[in-house]
């Protein structure tokens, strides 16, 4: 098994995911792009000692960034929106 700290990369902190941990106790995380809905289940459950109820992933695209006439791109990641149990809470996003 993987360790949980290389499935689970960071936390994201934004305005929507606020909205999201108050009306339906739902947290977001940036996690590694090869992990599937298991690995980021029991990572989150053994990291912060909660119960996971439900995972949603999704793969968030590189965009194309320009500087002058230099073109790049950003790079692409997973992103996971975990539910938590009725009465569990991460104590990182209070």
């Amino acid at each position: 098994m993987k360790d949980p700290h290389d499935i689970v990369l960071k936390p994201l902190l934004t305005e929507k995911m606020e909205f999201l941990k108050d009306d339906s106790g739902k947290y977001a995380f940036a996690v590694q792009k090869g992990a599937n809905k298991i690995e980021i289940k029991e990572a989150i459950e053994s990291i912060y000692n909660v119960t996971v109820t439900k995972v949603a992933v999704m793969n968030q695209h590189a965009k194309k960034r320009r500087i002058g006439w230099i073109q790049g791109r950003r790079s692409s990641w997973k992103k996971a929106i975990v539910t938590l149990k009725e009465g569990d809470s991460i104590e990182y996003f209070e």
